[in-house]
């Protein structure tokens, strides 16, 4: 699939604070992408960053490969009007205006006659499990209805990407799971990209979940990755392990910080209620003493640039290791290279 938003080296700074510090993302068509973490940890920044709200301090946004964050203000609203849907925690549904009016608003505002944008509006109550409330106001909808009418006005417009900054914060979360598993089924069917803002792993438990956090905690990590989280860096790990995460996540596979793996792992190895070793499946073919060199450093929280260093060897000659070592392991990455090794005793300093 074609890369659709990209945000390659993103900073943005308040003050000294450092909301962004070299985030780099990518997002394709039909692909839902959830950005989760506490209050404070940047995540509505990088949406607002990624949606042109925002203009980043360094870096850039691209949209199908285009640069967007020098255009103009006039041009943004443009483009946000035209290629561009979002969705709000709380709706943001004109009180006074019936529901398929609307959804029918962002075509009106493009200059679409009203009868025919309405028209256009009502093809989306149907799907959306809408039917017969066209001409209900706000006030006249439960909060699950609500939102529902403001995906409706989000898709409208058949966007390239639709931006939700916590649409189920103040829904309950029977009705939460819900409106995210139409959000993200209408989005992908529609075509478009959806990039999502939340405080809770379980509502985002459809979408592919990293977590960015600066709260270095065991039942943190733990809540998240029960949750369905599929990475979990810390604030600092910087771009590359941020991007390595990111592509794992798009893979299927999942990523934790190095650190946070190693403090985890040492935890399951101390226990001895846990037979570990029972459940570690061979490898198909014996490593070298090298390669056993490069899993101990990976078991150990090192990073790549810090094993080449230790092991007085290139970068490339590092990752031609790993590569070689996840074949024989059949580990999908390094996460599970270091909880092979912390199974199987090759995780001490001294080995």
């Amino acid at each position: 699939m074609n890369t659709v938003l990209a945000g390659p080296g993103l900073t943005k700074k308040y003050g000294s604070t450092a909301a962004l510090d070299g985030v780099d993302v990518e997002v394709r068509e039909r692909d839902s992408l959830a950005i989760m973490g506490p209050s404070g940890s940047g995540k509505s920044t990088l949406l607002h960053t990624l949606a042109g709200i925002i203009r980043p301090d360094g870096g850039t946004v691209l949209l199908r490969g285009q640069a967007i964050d020098g255009l103009s203000e006039n041009k943004l609203s443009a483009l946000r009007r035209k290629r561009f849907g979002f969705v709000f925690q709380f709706g943001q549904l004109l009180p006074e205006l019936p529901a398929e009016e609307n959804v029918a608003l962002p075509l009106m505002l493009e200059g679409m006659p009203r009868r025919q944008a309405v028209r256009q509006a009502r093809r989306w109550f149907a799907p959306l499990g809408l039917d017969g409330l066209e001409q209900r106001r706000p006030g006249q909808l439960s909060g699950g209805q609500a939102q529902r009418v403001a995906i409706a006005r989000a898709l409208v417009v058949e966007p390239d990407v639709v931006f939700a900054d916590e649409p189920t914060g103040a829904l309950d979360q029977a009705t939460s799971t819900e409106v995210v598993r139409l959000l993200t089924s209408v989005a992908r069917e529609q075509g478009a990209a959806l990039v999502m803002v939340t405080h809770d792993a379980d509502v985002a438990d459809p979408m592919r979940v990293v977590v960015v956090t600066t709260f270095d905690l065991d039942e943190y990590v733990y809540g998240a990755l029960r949750g369905g989280a599929c990475g979990f860096l810390l604030k600092d790990s910087g771009p590359t392990l941020l991007a390595e995460a990111v592509r794992a996540a798009a893979a299927g596979d999942s990523l934790v910080s190095p650190s946070v793996t190693v403090r985890l792992l040492k935890h399951v190895t101390a226990d001895p209620k846990t037979d570990v070793r029972a459940r570690t499946a061979p490898p198909t073919e014996s490593l070298t003493d090298r390669e056993l060199d490069v899993v101990r450093l990976v078991a150990l929280g090192r990073t790549n640039a810090e094993i080449a260093a230790e092991l007085y060897v290139s970068l490339s000659t590092v990752k031609t290791h790993l590569s070689s070592v996840q074949l024989k392991l059949d580990a999908r990455n390094r996460v599970e290279i270091a909880a092979w090794a912390w199974q199987n005793g090759y995780a001490q300093p001294s080995t």
